[in-house]
């Protein structure tokens, strides 16, 4: 691939990411504005503390979103890195605007069950979409982010405290029905941003010690369309031993297992999951020793 070539993928990408975070700042405001804001069900965060106060003194909610994330937006630019805080900022001017586009529609449901299930998981799909095009929509995941590298504090455990002190507050305001809701509205969403983050089929890694690793190797390639990486390793007991490293999905694994237990029934296998790959590797397409070949 030639510097043009590449210089225009990752323009095309950059134009992506900043579509999905639009995207993503859409689906979430009309999450927040159409099932959780008029069942008084706080998201956490400044799109919680927000809540709060519009609904205290009326004070439009969009204003008040982007203007509470204005000075985290501003820190977080010294902090952090600037690619980070410009798409963050981006979903957070997207998400005031759309937040007030929305406020003016019939909200969907009046059912507080149906709000807390429904606006969490639209929620949780559009703060996914942001979270994976690399920015966030809150301002207090800024200052996790700033107090994770500075203090090596958890940044989900840093959002957790700033969450619940937000509805310990919503309990006080509201009543405690408000707060339980906003709380399993938050852990919904929070799962569904899990799974948008790393994809419905989540990848797995495999870890193999044997001593049949030519033919193992083999079978996988031949079976699964999968390659392996053949590292050395040492037991304290057992001495100098092979070790296969393998990356494949949870569909595979059964598969997997009856090919290792149909060479070596002794073999130690370490099952993982994987996040995210970044990179290829080889896929099935003619013989292994023609691929062997053709990558010398």
């Amino acid at each position: 691939m030639n510097s043009e070539d590449a210089n225009f993928r990752i323009k095309l990408k950059a134009l992506w990411d900043i579509l999905m975070i639009i995207l993503g700042a859409l689906i979430a405001a009309f999450a927040v504005e159409e099932f959780l804001v008029p069942n008084t069900i706080l998201d956490g965060g400044v799109v919680g503390v927000s809540i709060m106060i519009n609904a205290l003194n009326g004070i439009p909610l969009g204003i008040l979103t982007f203007l509470i994330n204005l000075p985290f937006l501003i820190f977080g630019f010294f902090k952090i890195g600037k690619r980070f805080i410009i798409h963050s900022g981006i979903g957070m001017f997207s998400f005031s605007v759309f937040v007030g586009i929305f406020e003016k529609w019939i909200e969907v449901t009046q059912v507080d069950l149906l709000a807390v299930v429904f606006g969490g998981v639209i929620l949780g799909i559009g703060v996914g979409l942001v979270i994976r095009s690399g920015g966030c929509l809150d301002g207090t995941e800024t200052v996790a982010i700033i107090l994770n590298r500075k203090y090596k504090w958890q940044v989900g455990q840093t959002v957790l405290i700033f969450n619940v002190v937000i509805y310990t507050i919503a309990g006080l305001l509201f009543g405690w029905d408000r707060a339980m809701f906003s709380l399993l509205a938050y852990f919904i969403a929070s799962k569904v941003i899990d799974i948008v983050e790393t994809g419905f089929d989540k990848a797995k890694a495999a870890m193999i010690i044997t001593n049949e690793s030519d033919e193992i190797a083999r079978l996988i390639y031949e079976k699964l369309g999968r390659t392996v990486t053949i590292l050395t390793g040492e037991g304290l007991i057992s001495g100098k031993k092979v070790i296969m490293y393998c990356v494949l999905n949870k569909f595979e694994i059964n598969d997997l297992r009856a090919i290792i237990d149909s060479v070596d029934t002794s073999a130690f296998i370490a099952i993982s999951d994987v996040e995210e790959i970044i990179g290829t590797h080889i896929k099935k397409g003619g013989s292994l020793d023609d691929n062997k070949a053709n990558s010398k």
